[in-house]
């Protein structure tokens, strides 16, 4: 009988390739202590309520209480939530993490009067209280985008149901990530040396990259017979989320869900329809790309499982993940020595969770606060998109570390919407570095499809999630039922027209849906393809050494919340109120993909 590959356990996995969680609490038992204390604090921050108007003093002292203990509790949730994700398996983690989310809940609802309570203020009063306590002057930019949203935020006893309410009305999303994450079961299947392999969220990208076609076959056709089997358990949650989405919207009196999702962080809608008009304008790109791979593959048919393996043949570049890092600093070097200081603390200071074990959630992120580092979760493999990740996380935690370095506590988050433009920077600058040091033509072909293939993940497959994300908000909206047969149905429809004819109509990416974590996080998604396109543009500005661009960009970084997002990213040189940096990145991709097919004809003579 063949050998099994299995993943190590938690306590199997090397000290030094795990993340320390001890700078946040050096033991569960502080972070009990931290926890019971926290809850007492809620209560203080109640005897507030009622007396914003009674003087600058009093506004002042309010704000501040409420921003401590959000401060403190995001700390509690950190350590409770990266504890549980790095084994999702462990009762005493999935239990102290529930017991954060629920904190947080209570906290949401003790501070659920703020903003309706500050609203109710004349903006005379406000103007005046800024003017006599000079304390407050920091909080300027805070307090104007409260009120911006005036007409959208209800009275204080409607605000404090709702966020009473929070977990309930999110629990769907929180269901999905148990099931998807610790309770699904996958079967075995054969890896590239034919012995049986473990299938898992982490090793499915892994089997779908393989050159072996009976590999990745068998491997996409198992993952969705688990699907299919809980199709309606799926499109369950899924609803229910949506719904949600949908009557939160409703009751804070905006026109959609996707309108209200956008205004938080003051985002035209018509970002989002543009980025869906320029993308279905250039699909005939990737259809072209598609046919080419059909082509250099000699498939007389391209399956989706064959989209994602290299169509240079067996892969020409692979990094460990010392070599990772390496090649990281290389890449990464015309971000500048400042730059380089972060991501030297972020190897040497165990900010990086590497290796996939049993339990670990799936994928990768970086996650943390403001009194944390900004950690990584990775579930490393050795290949060149596992190098890509790594670049990708670290633009987040280094974009986390320059806000909170430099902002005060109040503006030292960002939004989702400027966070993906400094992950994908770096995986631009990665690309253009290895386009300049690797020769070999069959080598320089790979990293050509792998960038072109990153693009068609980044830009157009998330487009098409962002398309169909839509679709479900607006059809639930008109009262159509969310079942698992038109969810299906229609994801195979707008999966068909993002594809094109070159790929068959593979009956099991009709399932697709319900495997997408991020449909839970309403409407986030299309942020990952305007991150992409303006980071193309940033990325040329910064390699062609332009005057300012690198300060500039620095500065984006430095930036936090302490401004809105779409004027951070004018001052850091890309108006994305305009179609323009979209096209210019369309236009990137057709010079790579021309670039390719003369590479692949190169190889051939």
């Amino acid at each position: 009988m063949s050998e099994v590959k299995s993943l190590p356990a938690r306590n199997e996995v090397p000290i030094e390739l795990t993340w320390d969680l001890s700078v946040i609490y050096e033991s569960d038992e502080k972070w009990e202590e931290d926890f019971n204390q926290t809850q007492e604090k809620i209560e203080e921050v109640k005897e507030f309520q009622g007396k914003l108007g009674e003087d600058a003093k009093t506004f002042l002292e309010a704000l501040e209480a409420i921003l401590n203990l959000s401060r403190k509790v995001s700390s509690i949730y950190v350590y409770a939530h990266l504890k549980s994700d790095q084994d999702t398996t462990n009762n005493t983690y999935q239990a102290m993490n529930d017991r954060a989310r629920y904190l947080a809940s209570l906290t949401q609802e003790a501070t659920s009067w703020f903003e309706p309570e500050v609203l109710e203020l004349p903006e005379e009063t406000l103007s005046d209280y800024f003017e006599d306590e000079e304390g407050l002057e920091v909080y300027t930019h805070y307090i104007n985008q409260l009120t911006a949203n005036r007409a959208h935020v209800l009275t204080a006893e409607m605000e404090a149901l709702l966020a009473g309410a929070s977990e309930v009305l999110g629990s769907s999303s929180q269901t999905f990530s148990v099931l998807n994450n610790a309770d699904l079961k996958f079967p075995k299947v054969k890896g590239e040396d034919g012995k049986e392999v473990q299938l898992s969220h982490g090793m499915y990208g892994q089997l779908l990259e393989s050159t072996d076609r009976s590999v990745r076959k068998e491997a996409f056709t198992k993952m969705y017979e688990i699907y299919e089997g809980l199709k309606n358990t799926f499109a369950s949650t899924l609803g229910a989320n949506v719904k949600n989405h949908n009557y939160q919207a409703k009751v804070h009196h905006y026109k959609s869900a996707r309108e209200r999702a956008l205004s938080n962080n003051h985002i035209p809608e018509a970002v989002h329809d543009t980025l869906i008009d320029v993308v279905n304008e250039n699909l005939p790109l990737l259809h072209r790309y598609m046919e080419l791979r059909k082509k250099t593959l000699e498939l007389d048919e391209l399956h989706m499982y064959d989209l994602y393996t290299p169509i240079t043949g067996e892969a020409s570049l692979k990094y460990s993940y010392e070599e990772a890092k390496d090649k990281t600093f290389e890449g990464l070097e015309p971000l500048g020595e400042e730059y380089k200081d972060v991501l030297e603390k972020a190897f040497n200071n165990r900010w990086i969770d590497v290796v996939e074990n049993k339990g670990k959630r799936s994928g990768a992120y970086s996650s943390g606060t403001y009194d944390t580092n900004p950690y990584i979760l990775l579930n490393w493999h050795d290949s060149l998109n596992h190098l890509y990740t790594l670049v990708h996380e670290l633009g987040h935690s280094a974009h986390s570390y320059f806000t909170r370095s430099t902002q005060p506590h109040v503006y030292g988050n960002y939004s989702i919407f400027l966070a993906e433009i400094a992950s994908t920077t770096n995986e631009n600058l990665l690309t253009d570095y290895l386009l300049k040091t690797t020769e070999d033509p069959k080598a320089r072909a790979y990293v050509l499809s792998h960038y072109l293939d990153g693009f068609k993940g980044t830009v157009f497959r998330q487009t098409q999630f962002a398309e169909f994300e839509h679709f479900m908000h607006e059809e639930a909206a008109k009262g159509v039922p969310l079942t698992a047969d038109y969810l299906s149905e229609n994801y195979r429809k707008i999966n068909s027209k993002y594809y094109g004819d070159a790929v068959e109509k593979d009956e099991a990416i009709q399932y697709e849906w319900a495997r997408i974590p991020h449909f839970y996080m309403n409407y986030y998604v299309y942020q990952y393809s305007t991150g992409f396109c303006a980071a193309t543009a940033l990325a040329d500005k910064i390699l062609n050494e332009e005057e300012g661009a690198l300060d500039k960009y620095l500065t984006y970084l430095k930036a936090g919340s302490s401004d809105y997002p779409i004027e951070v990213m004018k001052k850091a040189g890309v108006d994305m109120t305009d179609r323009d940096y979209l096209e210019r990145a369309m236009k990137v991709f057709e010079e790579r993909l021309n670039e390719l097919e003369k590479a692949l004809e190169a190889i051939k003579e």
